[in-house]
């Protein structure tokens, strides 16, 4: 699109459905989860989906964000930092998103104030809309473009009277002469046109495999209705509605209904406002999603659709729920494949095939009935936030679920693991170790900085000493390093030059691209491949099917420092796998341990709940004694692993296979008509609260 086009003029070139998921009242209420569970539902009726996700905030990405910020930074393929929505998006559509996918307002203007340096805006000045201007006819226009848009080409009288005072007949011929004025000259509302120009740009990148292009676009828009931070993108939206046409067009407003426990009643007040405030805003929402803590009855719904200009189907009610696995199935109960079919003309088989999303139902009915228990300790410098460690956990709810168990997570804080603690708070010295020897497994995951790294250290030693199963992920791997170079290869003064620049030795090491003088993007990022050594016996290799190089995710600005690594596989520590210029060191394995394994990428980020990590699951499987059976079955589990009952059925089983072992054949009929996708999952088993937070 040109700058100097008039947006109401320009229609987009591509045609494909764009469903727009804003919020209102509060954040924090699921408007992530419900987004990704509509993609699902749609992935289920044969539907390519993408997702976009719009942060507000001026930062250019995530990737300098503190943890207790926004939670976990998320890294994509392409090295991309993001909002970790986007890895929900991921794991529930099995789609690969791209940085582009993440919008923030530190990137439209970013953009925008590039262009216009290199002087692609002729001169012209830069505004955020075409209403930058303190005319009062421009406003009047405004005004008078916005019905036109509603309902050309003839306005009602009464409202001409009303926006445009006595002698309105004069004023009106005035105004249309001044609104074709401003259409037909070259205003440029340079960012809402960047804003639109970007969603169509990423809307048509393909994110299968198969690289077909979406049929329908996600986007989220992050923060709460009338948020100042947010209008831009709210405006760039009102425009963005005509120039896909409404059939291309569905706006969903998730709204908190609160119950107050004074009288148990819940009140619709918040969402007829939030709904008033975002008509106002020009987007009347097609789809009002109501979150809740307990069921909402009928009349509450049918109160929200009176009041709230929609009919009674188009609300949708979603409270909390035993796992977030359920709220795909609880929206699809609510006939939202009817709704969506009518309402973005998708031409889906009506009625639903009779085993349609199947598979979300057998996963969602196993994971509520699970008994056995596995106990893991995570030890972390950001535990005060669990979202900071939301793909970890992800990953480990995957792990267990296949494994047959309840992941029974303990977030324990490596200060408190720390000499130093004893002497200042012994109690919470006590308690922590208390956790950490209660755990059958420890991980010990990714961080940046100095405190609590003396903890992991701890954590480390008592793993290596006490043959418990341990984890470690990125900086959990270097600090293993540190902790067997000090106590194995009696080096006192090994350490990281992140943690003392002037270590005597220093076992790792930042990497020689690392800039110090730029946070941002200088980490070593994105998908790199992992080559395993040739004839070293590998657990880890084993675990990845016996490849002979894996690509996995990276985020990490220190390595283990080459000039140690004879010293330390001679002492036992094997570096199993490295990367393809067998310079960096990407996996251990400590000799004589049942597992004892680090790697320097974060094989998180590609977990999947049907897909487990394979460095988890072996954590997992280790932790419940299971892993020597496992690689002994040729990385196989038996249907008695994978239960909780007590069946002497010992027979062995695929592992790809374990989610099926309750399915019956599916008809030839219903193949035909839905070739159902595997639904890819990413949200913790826990419920959908409504406590404050940055994400569910």
């Amino acid at each position: 699109m040109s700058p100097t086009s008039p947006p109401l003029m320009i229609a987009m070139e591509t045609e494909m459905a764009m469903l727009i998921v804003i919020c209102g009242v509060i954040s924090g209420i699921g408007k992530g989860v419900i987004a990704s569970s509509f993609g699902t539902i749609l992935k289920c009726c044969n539907i390519d989906v993408t997702s976009i996700k719009i942060d507000p905030y001026i930062n250019i990405d995530a990737g300098t964000f503190s943890p207790y910020e926004h939670g976990e930074v998320f890294v994509l393929d392409d090295g991309g930092e993001v909002d970790l929505d986007l890895g929900n998006y991921e794991r529930f559509l099995d789609v690969t998103l791209h940085r582009d996918n993440n919008i923030t307002t530190g990137k439209i203007y970013q953009h925008v104030i590039n262009k216009e340096r290199q002087g692609d805006y002729l001169g012209k000045t830069v505004q955020v809309h075409n209403l930058g201007t303190n005319d009062p006819v421009p406003v009047i226009a405004f005004v008078i473009t916005r019905h036109f848009e509603l309902s050309p080409p003839t306005l009602p009288g009464d409202y001409q009277k009303e926006a445009l005072g006595q002698n309105y007949s004069t004023k009106r011929e005035t105004s249309h002469r001044r609104m074709r004025s401003l259409l037909s000259h070259p205003i440029v509302p340079h960012i809402t046109d960047a804003i639109q120009e970007w969603v169509e740009r990423v809307a048509v990148q393909p994110v299968n495999q198969d690289g077909a292009k979406p049929q329908v676009c996600i986007i989220e828009l992050g923060g709460t209705i009338g948020d100042i931070e947010g209008m831009p993108f709210v405006e760039a939206f009102r425009q963005f509605q005509f120039r896909v046409k409404k059939e291309n067009f569905c706006c969903a407003h998730v709204s908190l209904v609160p119950q107050p426990r004074s009288t148990g009643e819940p009140k619709t007040k918040p969402t007829q406002s939030s709904v008033r405030e975002l008509r106002g805003l020009g987007l009347s929402p097609d789809l009002i999603v109501c979150r809740s803590e307990n069921p909402i009855r009928h009349p509450v719904k049918e109160k929200i659709s009176n009041f709230c200009h929609v009919a009674p189907e188009q609300v949708i009610c979603i409270h909390d729920l035993p796992s977030i696995y359920r709220v795909p199935i609880l929206m699809e109960s609510q006939g939202i494949v009817e709704f969506f079919n009518d309402r973005l003309q998708l031409n889906i088989p009506m009625p639903p095939p009779r085993r349609f999303m199947q598979k979300w139902k057998h996963l969602a009915e196993r994971i509520d009935t699970l008994r056995k228990e596995v106990n893991i300790g995570l030890v972390g410098k950001y535990t005060m936030l669990e979202d900071s460690y939301a793909s970890v956990t992800k990953a480990l709810q995957h792990a267990a679920v296949t494994a047959g168990y309840k992941l029974k997570l303990t977030f324990i804080e490596a200060a408190n693991l720390e000499p130093e603690t004893k002497m200042n708070n012994p109690v919470l010295y006590h308690e922590a170790w208390q956790q950490l020897c209660k755990s059958d497994g420890v991980i010990v995951p990714g961080g940046f900085g100095k405190r609590g790294m003396e903890g992991k250290i701890e954590a480390c030693k008592w793993c290596r000493e006490s043959q418990k199963p341990f984890l470690g992920i990125c900086l959990g791997l270097q600090a293993a390093v540190v902790e067997f170079s000090r106590n194995v290869l009696n080096m006192p003064d090994a350490n990281s030059t992140e943690i003392n620049p002037n270590a005597t030795n220093p076992v790792v090491v930042d990497m020689p691209e690392h800039n110090p003088g730029q946070m941002g993007g200088t980490m070593r990022l994105g998908k790199r491949n992992t080559i395993f050594a040739a004839n070293t016996p590998s657990i880890l290799r084993q675990l990845y099917s016996k490849k002979d190089s894996v690509a996995e995710r990276h985020r990490h600005r220190y390595e283990v420092n080459p000039r140690y690594v004879p010293d330390l596989e001679a002492a036992g520590m094997k570096f199993v796998g490295h990367d393809e210029d067998k310079v960096r060191m990407e996996m251990l394995e400590l000799d004589g341990h049942p597992f004892y394994v680090a790697v320097q990428f974060h094989p998180e980020y590609l977990s999947r709940p049907l897909k487990p990590s394979p460095p988890f699951l072996g954590f997992i499987l280790a932790s419940c004694n299971k892993l020597q059976s496992y690689l002994h079955r040729g990385c196989r589990l038996s249907p008695r692993e994978l239960s909780d009952d007590d069946s002497d059925d010992d027979s062995v089983l695929p592992l790809k296979l374990a989610e099926n072992l309750n399915k019956s054949t599916r008809s030839s009929e219903d193949e035909a008509v839905n070739s159902e996708p595997i639904e890819v999952i990413s949200v913790p088993l826990l419920n959908l609260n409504l406590k404050p937070s940055s994400n569910v």
